[in-house]
């Protein structure tokens, strides 16, 4: 998949994303794509969320991280 690069003067501005769960992370990549300046913003030392946990409730010897 090939991106376009935005030139500096379609840049809208910067946008804050709270949480860097699979939402945040996906809002976050879209904003950026569509020229925002994004400030990912994530309360632990891991991003991912939830989604990071599930392999110990769903054992499929797939890593989440």
């Amino acid at each position: 998949m090939t991106q376009n690069a935005i030139p500096k003067e379609a840049l809208a501005g910067s946008v804050m994303v709270l949480g860097g769960g699979i939402a945040g992370m996906q809002s976050a990549i879209d904003l950026a794509n569509s020229g925002y300046y994004v400030y990912l913003v994530e309360k632990s030392y891991a991003i991912g969320g939830m989604m990071a946990r599930l392999d110990k409730t769903f054992p499929t010897n797939d890593c989440t991280m």
